[in-house]
């Protein structure tokens, strides 16, 4: 089977050789780039192609100009987000911005995650999370009518200690969820929410949280941007002694 040829432009093709040696510490912070003349030399490419290059990897922040020094790799790691089932805010770092709650029937994939009879209705809660200010995951969050409907779920208002203590006040504590990871283009309202660069994709995750007796009680879908972000997962290993 023949390979892929790669079509993107040659201006993104450059700009994601450059990100890779970044991201994989190759390229450090501090580190000034070659100059743009080496870069055409290195690269084959022409000028134009190679500041349009740059010019991505700046709005990513993965890069920062210093006027009559160069182009250096910005001095910023990477935001690392703890694969959780609830962020707690935390004063001048997280925070929630609740957008809209919504009684729906949900999407297929929801439907399916957390076992609904065809028809059956949802609680939606759709929110930004912000860091620092900046946006950093766009959510919305379904939970089963049948248990949601009367609750403070329900209510266009912030929880007392989110979702997690709501469930538990109905006598459904989350014991554990399953994520499903994807990455896509973003959608329009993706972009602007998030604050996008051009071009920057998302990072989908699908997570259905389970009570007692192994019964789904939210599922979620999670966006984050994909240009400056990791998810970071802990898992405790179990092994069998033979």
């Amino acid at each position: 089977m023949p390979r892929a040829r790669d079509i993107r432009p040659r201006h993104q093709q450059i700009a994601a050789e450059l990100r890779d040696l970044i991201m994989r510490g190759e390229l450090s912070p501090g580190t000034q780039l070659p100059s743009t003349a080496q870069l055409v030399e290195r690269y084959g490419a022409a000028n134009a192609t190679i500041q349009h290059a740059l010019k991505a990897l700046k709005d990513e922040g993965f890069l920062d100009s210093r006027v009559g020094k160069g182009v250096y790799v910005r001095d910023r790691q990477p935001f690392i987000i703890d694969a959780s089932a609830y962020i707690k805010p935390e004063p001048g770092r997280f925070r929630y911005q609740l957008l809209n709650v919504d009684n729906v029937v949900p999407p297929a994939d929801i439907a399916e995650g957390l076992q609904l009879m065809p028809g059956a209705t949802t609680i939606i809660r759709t929110r930004i999370l912000f860091h620092d200010e900046q946006p950093v995951e766009l959510s919305a969050s379904y939970y089963p009518a049948e248990i949601a409907a009367t609750s403070s779920l329900a209510k266009a208002a912030k929880i007392r200690g989110g979702a997690p203590q709501a469930l538990a006040d109905l006598g459904f504590p989350q014991r554990t969820f399953v994520d499903r990871i994807s990455a896509r283009p973003p959608t329009v309202e993706e972009a602007e929410t998030l604050d996008l660069p051009d071009g920057t994709p998302v990072i989908r995750q699908l997570r259905v949280i389970y009570s007692d007796n192994e019964r789904p009680v939210e599922a979620s879908v999670l966006i984050k941007g994909a240009h400056l972000y990791e998810l970071l997962y802990r898992q405790t290993v179990e092994t069998e002694l033979g």
